[in-house]
């Protein structure tokens, strides 16, 4: 549905999206999960949050669910993603963890290729904010829930993002990122949006809450610097930003050292919000 992904799937991309899990990204839906419930995972990327997902959902007995004993016993998970390389990477995690139970398929959130009801939770984490018509993605993924399911989605808000100490080089980063984003018909400020476009979806019984992502540790502030250093170079964030005049090759360098040395600050702090829906279809 998104004409252009701002991040793309660069290798530091898909190394930065792995290291989510769904303690630190989908805390808010864990508590709702059961054994044996079905879940469609909507843009898993590299599926770490989807494994632990289907983690949580697993009783532990082996049985999928179907009563026929097989292995697996979270249920039927499946992980969706528009890119094979972020279905490539989803496949040899889940091989690494023995999670074979566990499905990634390519597949459009504009046009998800199962039944209607198919899936007990719907679930997407920072995937609306990448579309032109979130509010269609989300009626798309009501329509694959089961009467009585839910529909979860979490989103961040780059307008919240704050970091500390001031750069001049991050401060022009989120303005590129920012005009970058809109000129993909991309919403950088989908967490504030999210509840507006679960009403707009005509889903039912809506609840919005928010989190927040701190990093403000050496380890994580080094890993965040060095993560964005790499990308702001040699990602589609770097392509996009030289292809439309955004940006020449010197500045975006630029961008880099000062991602570096943010991340090599001792009192580096950088916190982003995220809103979250858990809806009826």
């Amino acid at each position: 549905m998104s004409e252009r992904y701002t991040h793309g799937h660069h290798a530091s991309v898909l190394a930065s999206h792995a290291g989510r899990t769904a303690a630190d990204s989908a805390a808010y839906l864990l508590p709702h999960l059961r054994p044996g419930m079905s879940l469609l995972d909507v843009g898993c990327g590299p599926g770490t949050i989807t494994l632990d997902l289907a983690a949580a959902l697993d009783d532990g007995t082996g049985d999928d669910g179907t009563g026929n004993g097989e292995a697996g016993g979270s249920g039927r998970v499946v992980g969706v993603d528009s890119a094979p390389a972020a279905i490539e990477a989803a496949r040899a995690e889940a091989a690494q963890r023995a999670q074979e139970c566990v499905r990634f398929e390519v597949a459009d959130v504009g046009a998800l290729p199962y039944e209607d009801g198919a899936f007990d939770v719907v679930h997407a984490h920072q995937v609306l904010h990448h579309l032109p018509d979130p509010v269609a993605a989300l009626r798309e993924m009501a329509r694959v829930t089961a009467p009585g399911g839910l529909v979860a989605a979490r989103e961040c808000d780059y307008g919240s993002m704050r970091w500390w100490p001031t750069s001049s080089g991050l401060d022009r980063w989120m303005e590129l990122y920012q005009e970058l984003s809109a000129g993909n018909r991309a919403h950088s400020d989908a967490g504030r949006r999210l509840r507006s476009w679960a009403l707009a979806a005509e889903l039912t019984d809506v609840t919005a809450t928010a989190s927040v992502w701190c990093y403000a540790t050496a380890e994580a502030t080094a890993w965040w610097g060095e993560s964005w250093s790499h990308r702001a170079v040699e990602s589609s964030f770097a392509g996009q930003a030289l292809e439309r005049g955004l940006a020449d090759a010197d500045e975006l360098a630029s961008i880099a050292r000062a991602w570096r040395d943010w991340g090599s600050d001792p009192g580096a702090w950088f916190t982003m919000t995220h809103g979250e829906i858990l809806a009826r279809p």
